[in-house]
């Protein structure tokens, strides 16, 4: 628990959240750098595990009423509290716009948050943060009007490519109440939003890795084309990872051929996969092991030879940034298989790092016997990968970069 107010307001979606340890991991990091601040988070958690990360943080965590219906008491006291100050009508006005161009519920929602959250906010808060760009930054961003504060956010996949373009414009003006700064994890997504930016700033500052969250990597036994072929996957069970194709392609895979797949991970297609893989015979292969903790990903890591995620775009537009899972397998220089959308090439280099393949179940079968075949060329790319890792993508210089970002607009508040 913190001994005095901080300054700082960060808003996030849920926590904690197993699929979001990048987030844990930038707000340890920036704890750890000396900035002060508190968790204000949208939703109640859900997971029923946590990372070690999340218990490393010290700092207080608030929980905004989910649903406006939950808790009425506590949302007229918001609203009521907001009408009482000038900051209201120009807030007011702006929900208003949003609203003509978003005839939701979830629109009104985050304006109802806001109202709680400017309530509740310590006096001495001179900053918000938001991770998402979507519904995180549209309550801080409600919440900056009403408390007359500055915001920023970090962007990622999902909220960059799914958000409507007029709203992405209002939050990167800040004639209508933008962000002050803005990072983004990805030079794909950053040239995406400094392309709609009308004043904002976006950054790019790579989420990294905190290496010493890690055990170094050992030295893997060449394995002998004799011995059974052990695939890993970890992410959610969504259209946007391409587990759908993961699958058609290990159907296509040579019958004398002894492999397993393993899945980490929850999302709301487990019962279609499910159902796909004991309809194409492949069930006693593959073993579905839910959500896990950091320290079993990394031992089921270590125990594979081929990483897997066969990202590809949604169908409404959704797509992975950099996903940090990428970055894990290398540092336990676990050979990886993935495809060239979005910002992976940023990262891997086809050939070199790893194998980037199109979703296209035969080729994505074809990449996979390339290692299975072939074990020097996986323990070849993860070498590489392993390399890269350590000399570009480490966590230490973003959360610097990150760091001196929000103490500038902390103290210009």
């Amino acid at each position: 628990m913190t001994s005095r107010s901080p300054r700082l307001a960060i808003a996030v979606k849920g926590w904690p959240r197993l699929s979001e340890t990048f987030i844990a991991q930038e707000l340890v990091a920036l704890e750890e750098a000396g900035i002060d601040f508190a968790i204000w988070s949208l939703r109640n958690p859900t997971d029923t595990k946590t990372h070690p990360l999340h218990d490393q943080l010290k700092a207080e965590v608030h929980y905004l009423p989910e649903y406006l219906g939950d808790e009425p008491v506590r949302v007229l006291r918001g609203l009521f509290s907001a009408m009482g100050h000038r900051t209201f009508w120009p807030a007011l006005r702006q929900f208003l716009r949003d609203f003509s161009r978003d005839r939701t519920r979830n629109r009104i929602r985050r304006f109802g948050q806001a109202c709680v959250m400017a309530r509740e906010l310590p006096a001495g808060t001179s900053a918000l943060y938001a991770h998402f760009l979507h519904t995180p930054s549209s309550v801080a961003r409600y919440t900056a009007m009403l408390r007359g504060v500055p915001w920023s956010f970090s962007a990622h996949a999902k909220d960059i490519w799914t958000s409507p373009e007029w709203e992405l414009r209002d939050k990167l003006n800040t004639a209508t109440a933008g962000a002050a700064f803005g990072a983004t994890c990805t030079a794909f997504g950053a040239e995406h939003l400094n392309g709609l930016s009308t004043d904002t700033p976006i950054d790019l500052v790579y989420h990294g890795l905190d290496l010493s969250r890690f055990p170094p990597a050992s030295d893997r036994a060449v394995r002998q084309l004799s011995d059974p072929f052990h695939m890993l996957s970890v992410g959610r069970l969504v259209e946007k990872k391409g587990f759908t194709r993961l699958l058609d392609a290990v159907a296509l895979l040579p019958p004398d051929v002894d492999w397993h797949w393993t899945h980490i991970g929850g999302g709301a297609l487990k019962q279609v996969l499910q159902d796909q893989a004991m309809q194409s015979g492949l069930s006693d292969r593959i073993t579905w092991r839910g959500a896990c903790d950091q320290p079993e990903v990394i031992a089921a890591m270590q125990a594979a030879d081929l990483f897997v995620l066969p990202s590809r775009v949604a169908a409404d537009g959704d797509r992975d940034g950099l996903p940090n899972v990428l970055m894990e397998a290398a540092s336990q220089k676990l050979p990886i298989l993935s495809t060239a959308v979005s910002a992976i090439p940023e990262f891997i280099d086809n050939g070199v790092h790893g194998i980037l393949s199109d979703d296209d179940p035969p080729a994505l079968a074809d990449a996979m016997m390339r290692v299975a075949r072939n074990p020097a060329l996986g323990a070849t790319m993860a070498d590489a990968a392993h390399t890269r890792l350590h000399t570009d993508f480490t966590m230490q210089p973003g959360i610097a970069h990150l760091a001196r970002r929000l103490r500038a607009i902390m103290d210009a508040a």
